[in-house]
């Protein structure tokens, strides 16, 4: 187990109540009515707080999305709940315009289950750092949330990494350890900039790889529906795992203690991560993290208000 999980390592390395209830017609024309106040928040409040907190860039940078094509991988369990789990995440991808890649490529998102997920990570954290930290600033949460992967007791873990690129090419837009021209010189990518703008960025980041470890003695009595729609989130988005959702209807509170989990991904969970993709895919990508959770808070707002129009359920109540 240990040398195919060793393999799978190192391919991380960096290449509100109804409003119409009780309204009684008025008595009088000439009595003025106090307005009626709901008490919540906002929705716009609630989307900006759940994008707020959601979201975790790599250090330094903007928030990241899968681009083109992507695979993956699922080991130690048995092949027909992987094959379930693997074709799931690739589903919710392929709904998200990322294609999935064929059998038997190489994984970018790797899925391990274990029944000890921190002994699992602390061991690949310790022998194999550099194949989840390059060593390169931009690229990852940094140490301190490292260390927080590796010793959690969190049922299940994840990693990113993450790359800045040519937005026109594609193309790696940093230099990383061992570039070097022919006479062994360090060198660079060279941008060439054709938009240069203070709110826009011909940079942007990519998601290259993910690790998400399940410890199958912790996941209590969650299904595989369940479980397959939460893997597939924190998969296809960097998201906060100290983060607290349980104001929010979400797959996220899978394993909230107290708190009502949904039977998979929520009208909620499929807003949010489809804006995160279209806000990030647009020619006019915000070009950091504070004004891409502006940019998808408003365009999630107005999908919610739209629902709300077409009367869809509201995502939750929410006053914590």
């Amino acid at each position: 187990m240990w040398q195919a999980l060793t393999a799978f390592a190192f391919s991380l390395a960096v290449a509100g109540q109804d409003a119409g209830a009780g309204v009684a017609a008025p008595q009088d024309p000439a009595t003025r009515v106090d307005d009626v106040v709901v008490q919540g928040r906002r929705l716009e409040d609630l989307v900006s707080d759940f994008v707020t907190e959601t979201s975790a860039p790599a250090r330094g940078r903007g928030l990241a999305r899968w681009q083109g094509r992507i695979c993956v991988g699922v080991v130690n369990i048995q092949p027909e709940l992987a094959q379930h789990i693997a074709d799931r995440v690739s589903q919710v991808a392929m709904d998200l315009g990322v294609t999935p890649g064929d059998p038997g490529c190489r994984a970018d998102v790797v899925i391990v289950f274990t029944d000890d997920g921190r002994g699992l990570a602390t061991k690949l954290a310790e022998e194999h750092q550099r194949a989840f930290r390059s060593g390169v600033g931009g690229l990852d949460r940094g140490r301190v949330a490292f260390a927080e992967f590796a010793e959690s007791d969190r049922p299940v873990r994840w990693w990113h990494v993450s790359m800045p690129v040519n937005a026109e090419t594609g193309q790696r837009a940093i230099r990383l350890p061992g570039d070097v021209d022919a006479q062994g010189n360090p060198v660079a990518p060279v941008i060439g900039v054709f938009a240069a703008s203070r709110l826009t960025s011909q940079i942007r980041d990519d998601l290259r790889k993910a690790m998400i470890i399940v410890d199958i003695d912790d996941i209590g009595q969650v299904n595989l529906p369940q479980l397959a729609d939460y893997i597939a989130f924190v998969s296809l988005a960097q998201v906060d795992p100290t983060a607290d959702f349980s104001a929010y209807d979400t797959i996220l509170n899978l394993f909230e203690e107290g708190v009502a989990a949904p039977a998979g991904l929520t009208e909620w969970d499929v807003s949010y991560l489809t804006t995160l993709y279209r806000v990030l895919d647009s020619p006019q990508a915000p070009s950091n993290a504070k004004r891409a959770v502006g940019r998808i808070t408003d365009a999630m707002t107005r999908e919610r208000q739209d629902a709300s129009r077409r009367g869809d359920p509201p995502p939750a109540d929410s006053d914590r």
